[in-house]
């Protein structure tokens, strides 16, 4: 199954998000991180995941009789390359932009169904801006960005760091009919 197809499901997606940066994260992790979502539904997705070469399991222990695995993320195989994406039909788009979406939605939700979620003081932001671009001037903010954010996505977990859900979303407004005449 190609990475795309994969990645084509918003619990894969959240299991891709949550390995992000060098996590490695049990099954149970992941279920406590995904609640909303059944723990045989986990496993079903980490399997495939794995058997599609996006996971591999990084160590195995015994733990009271039951082997427990903690999964790895294939950060070049959880990407959708530039040929692919340049392939992909308006459809796809629309399919992928929805998996996505929901993905967003069940993060967020799951954030804000903490005990502890203080949106107006964490730094929670979910603005658009309509901005008028030149082609160089979009060229130029889009590298700027990733100049930005590139390096960041190396971090890994460390003391003092908690992991952030970044989902920049760039596209050209649609423009108007034409008047007719």
């Amino acid at each position: 199954m190609d990475p795309l197809e994969l990645l084509g499901h918003p619990v894969r997606l959240r299991i891709a998000h949550a390995l992000r940066g060098g996590h490695l994260l049990t099954t149970a992790q992941l279920c406590a991180r995904i609640r909303d979502v059944s723990k045989a539904t986990v496993y079903r997705h980490l399997e495939l995941l794995t058997a599609g070469d996006v996971l591999e399991v990084a160590d195995e222990r015994r733990v009271r009789g039951a082997v427990e695995r903690r999964y790895r993320l294939h950060q070049e195989r959880a990407t959708i390359s530039a040929e692919t994406a340049a392939a992909l039909t308006s459809d796809d788009h629309r399919r992928g932009f929805a998996v996505a979406m929901t993905a967003l939605l069940a993060e967020f939700n799951a954030y804000l169904d903490q005990e502890h979620a203080a949106p107006a003081k964490d730094p929670v932001g979910y603005r658009q801006h309509a901005v008028w671009l030149s082609e160089d001037e979009l060229l130029t903010m889009v590298g700027e960005l990733r100049r930005a954010i590139a390096p960041l996505l190396a971090n890994g977990p460390a003391p003092g760091r908690s992991q952030y859900l970044l989902s920049p979303i760039l596209f050209p407004v649609a423009e108007p009919p034409a008047e007719a005449e």
